[in-house]
């Protein structure tokens, strides 16, 4: 009971830390312009990139990344930016490359920074597509007070308007979608980051859309992630014939294997030197000194996220050792 209370204690620190510049920087922030060109991943699919940081008035909470393919009936976009005003600024992007309607919009996870420009996508024609796990989160305090928390924490960009948007169709497992002749392979690989993790495979182009299963170039956001599960999921995203992925955050990369290699060898280090620690009963703190963090702490983000991947990940072991 003390570890789950613990536990509840460091993920609402988490959700509603400060984010935000000082009030004194909002009048600057909201003048600013934070570049979002797209970048082409292969013939008929693009991404944008978002900053390796937290989100803030001043980068206009683009944090993560989403992607959008053109096919001749349409395009589809995956996941939806960090705020409304992003999104409309991918719509723009978007529209320099063509002037088809967005049919739908995939999303990979419901985690914050992919969904709160989710209602301008909708209200441009786009059907939203997300795994059904994410109801119980849609629908839970925890949503309710995140975004509640970053009305102020993220304002103006993030605002009273700003609201959180269920699916058109919620998916119960792998599915393929088809559009304009164009194979989406939507797979469900959660729970591992989140419960309702999907990715989407272009196998006509070989390009991976892996959410946030992928963290390129910088240190995983791990939460209540099934690590476990999440490297059996890792393993099963190495099975595709990727040319190309583009992740959650950062970079898109053409060297699939040692990508997700990276993001699996720290989980892996985390559920290793955590669960000797949490079955020998020894003190978090004490373990999480001794360990060697050499390999990854120099990763963006380490000194932001690494302490808390690797409590969360004591309290899992000593769970999965119950």
């Amino acid at each position: 009971m003390r570890s789950a209370l613990v536990l509840l204690r460091v993920l609402a620190g988490l959700l509603l830390a400060p984010v935000a510049a000082a009030p004194a920087l909002c009048a600057e922030a909201t003048a600013a312009v934070v570049p979002l060109p797209a970048r082409q991943v292969s013939p008929s699919a693009w991404y944008v990139e978002g900053q390796s940081a937290l989100g803030s008035p001043a980068n206009q909470n683009f944090i993560s990344n989403a992607a959008f393919v053109v096919t001749p009936a349409g395009v589809v976009v995956i996941d939806a930016l960090g705020s409304p005003a992003l999104a409309q600024r991918l719509l723009a992007e978007i529209r320099r490359h063509t002037a088809l309607p967005v049919t739908h919009v995939i999303l990979t996870h419901y985690h914050a920074d992919h969904i709160y420009g989710l209602q301008t996508l909708q209200a441009a024609g786009a059907t939203v597509v997300a795994h059904e796990a994410a109801r119980e989160y849609l629908n839970s305090d925890t949503a309710r007070l995140r975004l509640e928390a970053s009305r102020k924490e993220l304002a103006p960009w993030i605002d009273a308007g700003t609201r959180l948007v269920p699916a058109d169709r919620w998916l119960a497992g792998d599915t393929d979608l088809v559009v304009g002749g164009v194979l989406f392979q939507i797979r469900h690989v959660g729970p591992s980051h989140t419960p309702e993790d999907l990715v989407v495979y272009l196998p006509q182009e070989k390009v991976l859309f892996a959410g946030d299963l992928v963290f390129r170039g910088r240190i995983p956001f791990v939460g209540q992630a099934d690590s476990g599960q999440w490297i059996k999921a890792l393993d099963r995203l190495l099975a595709f014939d990727a040319a190309a992925i583009v992740p959650g955050h950062g970079p898109m990369s053409s060297q699939a294997r040692a990508d997700m290699e990276l993001t699996r060898d720290y989980l892996a280090y985390l559920r290793q030197v955590m669960g000797g620690a949490a079955r020998a009963m020894e003190p978090w703190e004490a373990a999480y000194q001794a360990a060697d963090w050499s390999r990854f702490e120099r990763l963006p983000l380490f000194r932001v996220a690494n302490r808390m991947n690797a409590y969360n990940t004591y309290l899992l072991m000593e769970r999965e050792a119950q």
